[in-house]
């Protein structure tokens, strides 16, 4: 197949495409705006591969949008441009707005406008995968419950709010025009390559350079965490054997409050590095807005209908995770002086 897919700078796009590149014979267009978490160097390992092409590009540009559909002629558009740090949409909610929502508006509509023109058979096979989160469905506080594909839609913060707007907006296309769309929901990420203002890359880091590991309130919030590697697997699972029109809940099966997940990397990294004492470099901050108490995906349909499976447990993960850290600090190093946009710059 020829995959069209958005946001591919990112740390889940990228993970998908060193994936699809290594496991698959597909031919891949990675569309991505660049912006402050796009990174060019964790696609370094592939980027010069015949199967690989990149275009910068904004998926609010409408006329950029089609040339490259036009020259591409994608048979499938897996979608993972996002805005999506909450702590970001708090304090500058208008760009989670604009790429979540006008974004997605304007990347259907283009979409439907090719798919429209495309033969009939190919117009059958044609997929448009948008990948969102759990996080549409809310807090699932003071409950054992677990988020279903049917949990109705309760966001809390700009960034969810938006990405709930955006599955609307994915249902609708496929309702109203008969766009083949599917929609997997999924986990806490997390793995080599993720920008280091997320949790877990955060704390290594921080640990690492000897600087406060903040946790918000009392680290009593609860999430499902979900290696990146795994996640990619399932996304291709969903895009070659979902059925149109549904939702696939994507989870790890690791529900882990914070603050064990902070201690869980102390304890880790310090079996790494001598014995170091890194728990006392937790420190507790003031709680964020809004912020959800605990999120856990049911993933039975997944697994039940396309047979997918998480393959690491979380301490596996973490420990990967942590050694690819150790092993890459010129990777994140170049995030924290800036000179990785000194490679996307170059590459565009």
């Amino acid at each position: 197949m020829r995959l069209l897919i958005t946001g591919g700078a990112g740390f889940i796009g990228s993970a998908l495409i060193r994936y699809l590149i290594k496991n698959t014979k597909n031919t891949i267009l990675n569309i991505d705006k660049l912006t402050y978490a796009g990174n060019l160097e964790s696609l370094l390992s592939i980027s010069s591969h015949k199967r690989y092409q990149f275009q910068k590009i904004d998926i609010c540009d409408q006329t950029a949008l089609e040339a490259a559909f036009s020259s591409f002629k994608p048979d499938a558009v897996m979608h993972l441009a996002a805005e999506s740090h909450v702590d970001r949409s708090l304090t500058g909610p208008a760009a989670f707005i604009e790429t979540n929502i006008v974004g997605t508006y304007t990347l259907l509509e283009v979409s439907r406008k090719y798919w429209e023109k495309l033969p009939s058979q190919q117009q059958d096979s044609f997929r448009f995968h948008h990948i969102s989160t759990d996080e549409v469905f809310g807090d699932l506080a003071n409950t054992t419950d677990l988020f279903v594909e049917t949990t109705p839609y309760a966001p809390s913060s700009p960034y969810s709010a938006s990405k709930a707007s955006s599955d609307h907006l994915v249902r609708a296309w496929r309702r109203s025009y008969g766009l083949p769309t599917v929609i997997s929901n999924c986990s806490n990420n997390y793995g080599p390559y993720q920008f280091p203002e997320k949790l877990i890359p955060l704390m290594i880091t921080n640990a690492l350079k000897g600087k406060p590991l903040p946790v918000y309130g009392a680290g009593d919030q609860i999430r499902d965490w979900l290696y990146v590697n795994d996640h990619a697997k399932a996304l291709y699972a969903v895009l070659t054997k979902g059925s149109v029109g549904e939702t696939y809940n994507i989870g790890g099966h690791n529900e882990m409050r914070n603050i064990d997940v902070v201690t869980m990397i102390c304890d880790l990294l310090g079996e790494k590095m001598d014995g170091q004492d890194f728990r006392k470099l937790i420190t507790f901050v003031t709680d964020r807005a809004g912020h959800d108490l605990r999120y856990a995906i049911d993933a039975s349909k997944i697994e039940r209908e396309l047979g997918w499976t998480p393959d690491v447990t979380f301490k596996e993960g973490l420990e990967q995770t942590i050694q690819w850290y150790l092993d890459h600090p010129q990777w994140w190093e170049r995030i924290f002086n800036g000179r990785y946009l000194e490679t996307n710059n170059a590459i565009t």
